[in-house]
């Protein structure tokens, strides 16, 4: 079974969940396509580091783009991050071998969140988003930062077997 980040649910309210998470650790890449971005952050977890550490693979894998109505696309150019075990911290850490790779901690937050199944298609990702967006706005929520998509499944499993989810950084 694959580790993933931790989180508690603190409210929930129709499709939504108001999560607290943990502090974590991304390996991340920016500027690069899913595809090459998955194989600089594979390679890196593979042992593609300076000791050579292989690291165990972990969920999700979280995406996300800054365009005009703040909403992720699936394939652009934006960042690509695998999430790295929970006992790893920022020192911890094994230093990446390829500069394109960075680490990034993060500490405690609450995110709003919406899950959903399928191949995250653009449209898809954009209806959920926007979805996600006005339940914050109708419960008063401030968002901090821009929505990410958070994806759980191998490229290998069914559409319908997927999950998915949009989130969304909020304050409190």
């Amino acid at each position: 079974m694959v580790q993933e980040a931790e989180y508690e649910i603190s409210s929930k309210a129709g499709d939504v969940e108001i999560r607290r998470y943990r502090p974590i650790v991304l390996a991340t890449v920016r500027g690069y396509s899913d595809n090459d971005a998955f194989s600089l952050l594979f390679d890196y977890i593979a042992g593609g580091n300076r000791t050579s550490r292989k690291i165990a693979m972990t969920a999700p894998v979280i995406t996300a783009e800054k365009i005009p109505m703040t909403v992720p696309v699936v394939s652009g150019r934006g960042s690509f991050s695998f999430v790295l075990p929970t006992d790893m911290t920022i020192d911890s850490a094994p230093v990446p071998a390829d500069s394109r790779v960075i680490l990034e901690a993060f500490p405690e937050r609450s995110v709003a969140v919406i899950r959903f199944r399928g191949r995250a298609s653009r449209r898809q990702v954009e209806s959920v988003t926007e979805e996600l967006k006005s339940a914050l706005a109708r419960s008063n929520r401030q968002p901090r930062g821009e929505p990410f998509l958070m994806r759980y499944n191998p490229p290998i499993t069914p559409g319908f077997l997927r999950r998915n989810e949009i989130g969304i950084e909020i304050e409190g």
